[in-house]
């Protein structure tokens, strides 16, 4: 694996600092925010510079019950190439359910959910990893999210689930150390059995990121200092295995630069503290995986495994002599990681359908309103539904900026109660067209100059009428009118 070092989430509000900031070694960029034909100027000049970009999907949802689309693998690849990336990066979580699997109304989540830690939900996430590592020019890497709930029922600890990923698949793992403590607070997950059962030799790299806690929750911000229990983890993580590249997220709330300078040396007296050499890195780590977890103990040979009662059945795991130069599984000829020797191929039609079953009913209570699945913490499911529609209305502000100008200081109230009747079923543009749609058939605002500016707007970005006259077209066509003042 490729040696990044220290590097900083790219977001265009902080671009130039982080080409003045000393010590960035690599930088990340959310896949979906860049354009391939037409990269940031700031982007340009650090690859000229020579620093490595990793573009970071949020939007694939390899972790849901239908298998990965098409377009937004195509997508994510032209990406890579573009930036002349290494590696790629995506998420183990689900952000859509519905369609064709549950014969229901597609709901988007806008938002990274947990997947069950359960064999369904194993099958099907290690079958949308194949699909995509074949779609895909360079290795990908998959993130650990943060949970605001668990799934009941689960058959596996999040250690076991990753490592089981990581060896019936060849995926790297992106091991996101913030994550693991909000889980620690919000499940009681301890993060240090997390990384005794993680293939520690499968790292690409590692996430660092800020947050906060309120009544009890910790809330995965992204923007705000990284606390000393996430160092804590990133030491006992560097204490096990030199990683690749670690890298600081802050997606808003952004610091003056001297700040993320100083957050970015206190990540690397993190690593530095935990002291793993360059020989762990290269493979120097032996397992005993039983049904109990992972027995781990340090030699100067390579990756070796024996399996009794944790693994799934046919799993082959292998040494590091019958796997790639970093112990990971095989590649192609393009340095692609594939599935390990003994995984065969599994009939995931039976997972998906259950799958996407719970998937659906759970995102619905969550933004439709619908009743709690049971075994679900109520309390819990109130928790991440507000904080679902709060990403909304500030996602749409970001995308929209016009919108909170014209409603003022009524924008959020009237966001939010439209989220309520609303699930979005698109992305936040459409959610952006469709919020205005709905205030201007309701007759509002009140302020008849508010309402033209946002009739204006609307008229700005909306498509010509289709020209069909089935009775759900006609109403359509009709409203349409009204919004065109006509």
């Amino acid at each position: 694996m490729q040696r990044l070092g220290t590097g900083i989430g790219w977001r265009p509000e902080i671009a130039d600092a982080v080409e003045r900031m000393p010590g960035v070694d690599w930088v990340e960029v959310v896949a979906e925010n860049v354009c391939p034909a037409h990269l940031p100027e700031s982007l340009r000049r650090l690859r000229e510079r020579g620093v490595t970009v990793v573009p970071h999907g949020v939007s694939l949802g390899l972790g849901g019950a239908e298998r990965p689309d098409e377009g937004r693998l195509r997508a994510l690849a032209e990406r890579a190439e573009a930036l002349g990336a290494p590696l790629v990066t995506e998420h183990i979580a689900f952000v859509r359910a519905g369609g064709p699997l549950t014969a229901s109304d597609r709901l988007e989540a806008g938002h990274l959910l947990p997947v069950p830690r359960t064999r369904d939900g194993l099958d099907v996430l290690c079958e949308n990893v194949r699909i995509a590592q074949e779609a895909l020019p360079v290795p990908l890497a998959v993130e650990n999210i943060a949970a605001l709930l668990s799934w009941p029922d689960e058959e596996l600890t999040e250690g076991q689930f990753l490592y089981e990923l990581a060896d019936r698949t060849g995926v790297r793992l992106l091991i996101d150390v913030a994550n693991l403590h909000t889980n620690h607070v919000n499940q009681g997950e301890d993060p240090a059995k997390a990384l005794a059962e993680l293939p520690l030799e499968a790292i690409a790299y590692v996430h660092v990121a800020g947050g906060f806690e309120r009544d009890g929750v910790w809330h995965d911000s992204h923007a705000h200092p990284v606390p000393r229990p996430v160092l804590d983890i990133l030491t006992d993580l560097a204490s096990r295995v030199r990683p690749p590249g670690v890298l600081l997220e802050r997606d808003e709330n952004f610091p003056d630069p001297a700040e993320l300078e100083h957050e970015l040396e206190a990540i690397r007296e993190a690593v530095l503290r935990g002291g793993a050499g360059d020989e762990k890195l290269g493979g120097g780590v032996r397992r005993s995986v039983n049904a109990g977890g992972v027995n781990r103990s340090d030699s100067g040979g390579g990756v070796r495994r024996s399996v009794s009662g944790g693994g799934a059945e046919g799993d082959g795991m292998r040494g590091a002599e019958d796997t790639g130069a970093d112990g990971v599984g095989p590649r192609d000829g393009g340095g692609r990681v594939g599935p390990r020797e003994g995984e065969a191929a599994r009939d995931t039609r039976g997972a998906r359908q259950r799958l996407a079953l719970g998937q659906t009913a759970l995102l619905s209570a969550l933004v439709a309103g619908t009743p709690a699945p049971q075994g679900f913490d109520r309390v819990r499911l109130g928790v991440q539904a507000r904080a679902l529609a709060a990403k909304r209305a500030d996602v749409v502000a970001k995308v929209a900026p016009e919108l909170p100008v014209v409603l003022g200081s009524g924008y959020r109230a009237a966001f939010l109660a439209y989220a309520q009747r609303h699930p979005m079923r698109g992305g936040y543009r459409r959610d952006a067209m469709e919020f205005v749609e709905s205030l201007l058939l309701a007759g509002r605002p009140q302020d008849a100059a508010a309402r033209r500016e946002l009739r204006a707007w609307w008229r700005e970005r909306s498509g010509p009428a289709p020209r069909h006259h089935r009775p759900a077209v006609r109403a359509a066509r009709a409203a349409r009118r009204v919004l065109l003042g006509r």
